[in-house]
């Protein structure tokens, strides 16, 4: 027995060092997979030389004679750089993402080739003018001329996902980086979540003013009355789901219901008569979902040849596409923010009882275009399905948004989305870019721009600053009574699109009397603009804390105001809450701790900061307060409602609401809200206990809200998740500039910053060379390069760097193109 001891001693001692070695080796190779700084590559056809040279940030600045070749310049480094994430976004635009991640994302590619986003962007590629595909062209030659590369020695040629997974890419094509463009507009898609709201509204009896207190108007919007859409749809009222609540409900589509509706924005520019330095100043931070790494790569173009005299674009780019999306040109800087435009409809349509091949048009039965469809789904069984499509477009899969509960068997539910276009020139701005001069030339120049529509604020060298909301703006009957809030019926031409506003009726400004330009996805038009965009504008909060902030202002304007702005974490809604909330406090028994806690609220200035405990103490006791008035209401549309909504509960605190939704069903008494919310803050101090510990003193709003960066698909892999995913406390709330989204629906973890300023940059056109940018992680998607994750801290902390259109003065790195 001691022999064999003996042994098994001696063979973990031989054993240990090489197990060890064995893993040192591969982490070395994989770690190889990185980008050398310097390098040369001969490619085929692109005209000219080009180089890149890297800062001291790992910002590429790119110099190419032609449009053309500064996009084979951007493909490569993106390849270098993000070829993991460009992976993701176009298998994910083809429904194959099951092909890489295996059945976890099955419901996720079901729905995305129910949208047949590849064959909208295959027939798109025909619509493009000869010097937007060069730059396609030209780009897809950059990301396969990497890909096809020889690796150096002893070295990954992927990053380490694609050797993790057991993955080989294909070569890069144009209609990739077409998928890609409309794989931003699904993130940005505005109100099909409430059209199905609404209808699930319906079905549980809520009348038209009910359903105004879960999803209000604004105060100076003022819809006509919404036709009773069981009486127009056929449907009855009353129980659904009833057994189901939000811990119940479905997941299979909890990925799509993440990328859908998750953005917002904000952007101002000021006129120079405002300013310290007699410029226009113009600000953005877009809001989108965050991840590992960030949505965004900053880089420097800049074509040499092709005009009079270099001209330069400098900001973020989209992996996967060779735009400079969001950033500044040799004269003029832009920001967007999300409009919000209704451009999506859903419409009911009725399955022919006698054959459910047909449904009904206003002309009568017609077949159901369809097709079989086959995902093949990485270590199992491949699954098919069957898409279907109607006149208006694809038919959702039956469980989607619950519609298979919401509606009987003889009915489907399908979309119309301007983002399914098949002759979407969006792209076409890419080369147009480099053209623009002047607000003018802008506001022209974006007539391609069709999804997703875009409130784009602009400012020239010369002093002009302007707006223009670009893209397509669906046309509805005026006996259209829905405008686009709920489900239509699809039998009914009165509901039909009557085709797209022309581009010159777009919401426009140009130098306002006022000196002020701001927009944070609430409405931008006003009272006599005559095109109906939408009824669901983002509450008003942020819009009327930008205007506060710089009207109220006594100095000039300067960039440093501006940044001051984009770190407010002021909650104009928190404050507009509070002393209602406190007040349901008042006469309560609460426990010692619970009072002390509810003394804190009562001096708190309603700032979110990291460093405080009250942002998370308020936030968790308004989670509880919204579960436990409305969840028992809403049933199965709860998860999909579920989220911070101010305007909600102010209006239900104030007794302003259609009913007492306070009242919780199946009790024999009627509950009153001071109960719910004593109840609800008790609720929250004891989650907060648990998930925190008792010590309220070590409570802090960033260990709570820290910025969740999710790579795709490690974020949730044990050990995995802390190498991949890129997590740094921050501040913030829903509400405030400095914004940061929360899932609150999520029970795991409800209060992590999933949705907030993915990039910020600001410009003085008396100097565009001291612009300032900031994205969220770090320019590479190699997890081993030390640039993955360094702009996270900076970012966090409201801080920035600067990107001159100059040469580099300690360049990091140099790689040469030429031509083969």
């Amino acid at each position: 027995m001691m022999r064999i001891v003996k042994g098994l001693i001696k063979l973990i001692i031989v054993a240990t060092p090489l197990v060890v070695i064995a893993v040192g080796v591969a982490m070395l190779w994989l770690s190889r997979s990185q980008a050398p700084v310097n390098g040369t590559l001969a490619i085929a056809e692109i005209g000219g030389e080009v180089t890149i040279t890297r800062d001291k940030n790992g910002v590429p600045h790119i110099k190419a004679p032609t449009r053309a070749d500064v996009a084979a310049g951007l493909g490569f480094v993106h390849a270098q750089e993000r070829l993991w994430q460009m992976e993701v976004s176009r298998m994910a635009g083809k429904g194959r993402l099951s092909e890489m991640f295996g059945d976890a994302t099955v419901g996720t590619d079901i729905w995305l080739r129910t949208m047949a986003i590849d064959e909208a962007a295959e027939a798109s590629l025909g619509v493009m003018d000869p010097e937007t595909m060069a730059m396609l062209e030209g780009y897809a030659r950059g990301v396969n001329a990497w890909m096809a590369r020889e690796p150096r020695a002893f070295s990954s040629r992927l990053p380490p996902e694609y050797l993790i997974l057991g993955y080989e890419p294909e070569p890069w094509a144009p209609v990739d980086t077409l998928i890609a463009v409309k794989m931003m507009s699904i993130s940005l898609a505005a109100n099909l979540g409430e059209e199905a709201m609404r209808l699930g509204f319906a079905r549980l009896g809520f009348d038209e003013a009910e359903m105004a207190d879960l999803l209000p108007y604004l105060d100076v919007d003022n819809p006509p009355a919404m036709p009773d859409l069981t009486e127009l749809l056929g449907l009855e009222k009353g129980e659904i789901g009833a057994d189901l609540t939000t811990a119940d409900a479905s997941a299979s589509f909890a990925e799509i219901d993440g990328m859908l509706g998750t953005g917002a924005s904000n952007n101002w520019v000021i006129s120079g008569e405002r300013t310290a330095s007699g410029k226009p100043i113009l600000a953005n931070d877009p809001h989108l979902g965050l991840m590992a790494p960030s949505i965004w790569y900053l880089a420097h173009l800049e074509v040499v040849e092709e005009y009079d005299e270099p001209r330069h674009l400098i900001g973020v780019t989209l992996p996967g596409t060779p735009v400079v999306l969001l950033g500044r040109g040799n004269d003029i800087a832009w920001g967007f923010t999300n409009t919000a435009t209704d451009a999506q409809d859903v419409f009911i349509e009725r399955v022919n009882p006698d054959n459910p091949e047909e449904y009904l048009t206003p002309t009568g039965w017609t077949p159901f275009g369809q097709q079989e469809e086959t995902i093949k789904v990485r270590g199992g069984e491949a699954q098919s399905f069957t898409r279907r499509w109607t006149r208006h477009g694809p038919v959702f899969p039956a469980s989607y948004k619950n519609f298979d509960k919401l509606l009987p068997d003889n009915m489907v539910a399908a979309l119309q989305w301007v983002a399914l276009a098949h002759d979407d020139t969006t792209a076409s701005i890419a080369p147009r870019l480099f053209d623009m001069r002047s607000v003018e030339d802008f506001q022209e120049g974006f007539d391609v721009f069709v999804t997703p529509m875009q409130s784009m604020v602009v400012a020239d060298a010369a002093g002009t600053i302007g707006l223009v909301a670009a893209g397509r703006v669906p046309q509805r009957d005026p006996a259209n009574r829905l405008m686009g809030r709920a489900p239509a019926p699809g039998w009914n031409a009165i509901y039909d699109w009557r085709g797209y506003a022309p581009y010159r009726a777009v919401p426009r400004q140009t130098n306002p009397e006022s000196g002020l330009i701001a927009t944070a996805n609430t409405k931008i038009v006003g009272p006599d603009y005559p095109l109906h965009l939408t009824f669901d504008w983002d509450e008003p909060y942020r819009q009327q804390r930008i205007e506060t902030l710089i009207n109220d202002a006594v100095a000039l304007q300067t960039q440093e105001m501006s940044r001051d702005v984009q770190a407010d974490i002021f909650s104009p809604a928190f404050a507009e809450l509070k002393p209602r909330m406190l007040k349901m406090l008042e006469g309560k028994a609460l426990s010692d701790s619970e009072r002390q806690m509810a003394d804190k609220l009562a001096g708190w200035d309603s700032t979110m900061a990291r460093d405080q405990a009250e942002p998370l103490i308020f936030t968790a006791w308004l989670r509880q307060a919204m579960i436990r008035t409305f969840e028992d209401d809403l049933g199965i549309t709860f998860r999909d409602w579920f989220k911070a909504r101010g305007k909600v509960m102010v209006r239900l605190l104030d007794d302003e609401a259609a009913r007492n939704w306070c009242d919780v069903k199946g009790t024999d008494e009627e509950e009153t809200c001071d109960q719910i919310m004593a109840e609800a803050f008790s609720a929250a101090i004891a989650e907060l206990s648990e998930r925190y510990g008792e010590d309220a003193s070590s409570w802090r709003w960033g260990t709570a809200h820290y910025a969740k960066g999710a790579h795709r698909p490690f974020s949730e892999v044990g050990l995995l998740r802390r190498f991949f995913n890129v997590e740094v406390e921050s501040g913030g709330g829903p509400f405030t500039l400095d914004r940061g989204r929360t899932q609150l629906q999520d029970d795991a973890d409800p209060y992590a910053n999933t949705n907030a300023a993915s990039y910020r940059g600001i410009f003085d056109l008396s100097d565009l060379d001291n612009s300032t940018y900031i994205q969220t992680t770090g320019q590479s998607g190699n997890v081993f390069s030390r640039h993955y994750s360094d702009f996270a801290q900076t970012w966090a902390d409201v801080q920035s760097i600067e990107i001159p259109a100059t040469d580099v003065a300690e360049p990091e790195g140099v790689w040469t193109l030429s031509p083969e």
